[in-house]
């Protein structure tokens, strides 16, 4: 099993940014998805997660209307769209697998590093 997160980077605020999580070695389209975050010092925190088929999102507060999650499950990956970039937005992001809604993620991946500073 592999989840591969890309497309961190440091962007300035207001800025955008994709993010993009490969999957392998399991059946996709059977797994909740997700992202999560976390930044120094804090714990890791859900930002958003998506069904199996994408026909339901659901988002942290604090991204709601400058994030989007969406999913490919003929790539076997799922995307986190972000826009309005704050600082406060620093953090690890990583994509999560999960058996069903509301459970832990199984899998995870390894995190890709977003910035965002002037």
């Amino acid at each position: 099993v592999q989840l591969v997160e890309s497309g961190g980077g440091l962007v300035q605020p207001g800025g955008s940014l994709r993010l993009s999580c490969a999957a392998s070695g399991f059946t996709f389209s059977r797994y909740v998805m997700s992202w999560y975050r976390q930044a120094p010092g804090k714990e890791r925190v859900l930002v958003a997660i998506i069904t199996f088929t994408g026909g339901s999102t659901k988002y942290a507060d604090s991204v709601k209307g400058r994030f989007t999650i969406s999913r490919d499950n003929a790539k076997n990956t799922v995307y986190l769209q972000m826009g309005s970039l704050k600082p406060e937005d620093t953090a690890v992001y990583y994509c999560g697998a999960s058996g069903g809604w509301g459970k832990s993620p199984e899998y995870w991946g390894q995190g890709t590093q977003v910035t965002v500073s002037s």
